[in-house]
């Protein structure tokens, strides 16, 4: 008999169980898009996989294909609903990038004006080893 280990018990796992309710504005078999209910912005959306994953690198090809294929069509959606022309897309991988729940989810933040919703300091520091770098990444791929 194969014995499964137990599914994380996150707060993302009791909404897609229906153990909790959600402003829901997408479901599909492997998508649910809702509301944070501590938004950045007016309409900061949530996009998550119904499988469990706590990192992006974990999700299945499957999963990650759904999500890619929705979230261009919620963020028009999104942009016609809060008349907003701009947003970020945020996704964080792991404690130290910042990742509060873990399971793999996307932020849809409207920018309504400058200094509204998402801030973002970006500390630039200079490519060193870029052939090899790039070169390990390419032998990667796919594996």
């Amino acid at each position: 008999m194969l014995i499964l280990p137990p599914v994380a018990d996150t707060i993302f796992q009791k909404i897609i169980n229906g153990e909790i309710p959600c402003h829901k504005v997408y479901e599909d078999d492997h998508v649910l898009a809702f509301l944070d209910l501590n938004p950045l912005s007016r309409g900061h959306t949530l996009v998550i996989p119904k499988e469990q994953a706590e990192t992006l690198d974990q999700l299945s090809d499957e999963s990650s294909a759904a999500i890619g294929l929705v979230l261009p069509r919620l963020c028009r959606a999104i942009l016609k609903a809060t008349g907003t022309k701009n947003y970020n897309i945020l996704q964080n991988n792991g404690a130290p990038a910042h990742q509060a729940v873990f399971h793999v989810h996307f932020h849809i933040i409207p920018k309504e004006e400058a200094g509204a919703g998402l801030g973002v300091g970006w500390k630039t520091t200079a490519l060193t080893s870029g052939a090899y770098l790039a070169a390990a990444i390419s032998s990667f791929v796919g594996k």
